[in-house]
């Protein structure tokens, strides 16, 4: 009996009879008979789960495809139609609010100086949300073809800048005419400029009116002092000097001088209202109204701009030491109709209610109609311990702090204006 030889187990992974190249074709084919099947060890089966079919056959399952998938550029192309659109939305609003954004405002009269343009306008719109001045300097540019015409015209409360438009429009239609109040002027000059104004309605300022029934007619009633409502003299009683604010204005031919005068008042108020709460520490006024007196005086005083803040010094500093103001346009204003052109002796030692050379402190009522820069000047004096001040003969005037130096200053203006007067004489 033969002893099987054992099977050589293969050298290589290569090395099964699968891959035996020594072995013939039909060798090959003869090792997996049809009939036979595989010899499975029960072990390893219970151990290998049964592949499922489906899975390599795809039967039974719905198959899932993607349709109408963008490319990446036409998803490019809807962010920037996106984008596009909504710049759109917002210049059309940036347009809706440049032009039909409202400002808060009450109704109110406008100023238009002469040479003010359209576009010098547009400042006040400037808080309204998404307001463009460049769109609406375009808007102006296609809906106006002639220049702002100066004048008083009322705006409606808000505003849009198109309806602010219709209402400066209507400038260019309507005649216009000329108000001029000179800085310094007092009231009675008004009142005569708008009686001769034919342009000018008269309601208030009638042949027979006098101070209490212009005030009366103006409806100002409480902007007076008791004193001066009160009073006996012609020249005090109801005086409204001084309230009225001097300057070049514009109206419609037509408006009535109640208009004009109601609308001088209110400007001259704003300005009194606004430096007296902006108003410098320690000064000698008891209210705004006493300032508006002490500014009509510094108005009569000096022409000069500059020179505002120093003569509100010297008057500020005699008030505070008890000093008498001593001003002679105060003794002109109290003299009326009486004085000449020349202050005599016997005038500065006239006592009048306005004499500052025989009264204590300031006048009842101002003396003139003061600018708003007096005003300012008024309630911010220098910081200055001048008292005293003399023109100096050549435009302008000396300030100095004792009296001797006050003394000399009038000896050098007196010598000037005996130069000048030689020079002026025929040889």
């Amino acid at each position: 009996m033969s002893t099987p030889t054992p099977e050589t187990p293969p050298k290589s992974p290569n090395d099964t009879p699968s891959n035996n190249q020594e072995g013939t074709a039909d060798e090959r084919v003869d090792t997996a008979p049809l009939d036979s099947k595989p010899v499975v060890d029960e072990a390893v089966a219970e151990e290998v789960p049964a592949t499922d079919i489906s899975l390599i056959s795809g039967e039974n399952k719905p198959r899932h495809y993607k349709v109408d998938n963008p490319s990446f550029f036409m998803q490019r192309g809807y962010q920037v139609l996106l984008v596009l659109g909504l710049i759109a939305v917002f210049f059309l609003v940036m347009v809706y609010q440049t032009l039909f954004g409202r400002i808060e405002q009450p109704k109110q009269m406008v100023t238009i100086e002469q040479g003010q343009t359209y576009y010098g306008l547009l400042s006040q719109w400037q808080h309204v949300p998404l307001f463009s001045a460049t769109i609406a300097k375009l808007y102006i540019k296609s809906q106006v073809d002639a220049p702002l015409h100066a004048g008083i015209y009322q705006f409606p409360a808000n505003p849009t800048i198109a309806e602010a438009l219709q209402v400066l429009e209507q400038g260019e239609k309507a005649a216009m005419v000329k108000v001029q109040i000179i800085e310094g002027k007092p009231s009675k000059d008004l009142y005569q400029a708008l009686r001769d104004n034919k342009g000018i309605k008269k309601e208030v300022l009638t042949s027979d009116a006098d101070n209490a029934s212009i005030a009366q007619a103006l409806d100002l009633v409480g902007i007076l002092p008791d004193a001066v409502v009160n009073s006996n003299d012609p020249i005090v009683n109801h005086n409204l000097e001084g309230w009225f604010a001097p300057d070049t204005y514009y109206y419609g031919e037509g408006s009535s001088d109640k208009q004009v005068l109601t609308d001088l008042y209110k400007r001259q108020q704003q300005a009194l209202t606004k430096a007296w709460e902006n108003r410098a520490p320690n000064l000698p006024y008891k209210s705004p109204y006493e300032a508006l007196v002490m500014a009509s005086i510094i108005e009569k005083e000096t022409s000069v701009a500059e020179e505002r803040p120093l003569v509100s010094a010297v008057f500020n500093n005699r008030l505070n030491k008890g000093m008498r103001m001593q001003t002679d346009p105060t003794i002109i204003y109290g003299m009326g109709s009486r004085y000449e052109g020349n202050i005599r002796r016997k005038d500065i030692d006239e006592k009048t209610a306005y004499n500052t050379y025989q009264i204590d402190g300031l006048p009842p009522t101002p003396i003139a109609l003061p600018s708003a820069a007096s005003i300012e000047a008024t309630l911010h004096p220098a910081d200055s311990e001048a008292l005293y001040f003399v023109a100096t003969g050549n435009g302008g005037h000396k300030f100095t702090n004792s009296l001797a130096e006050h003394n000399q200053a009038v000896k050098d203006y007196l010598s000037v204006m005996r130069e000048k007067k030689a020079q002026t004489l025929p040889q």
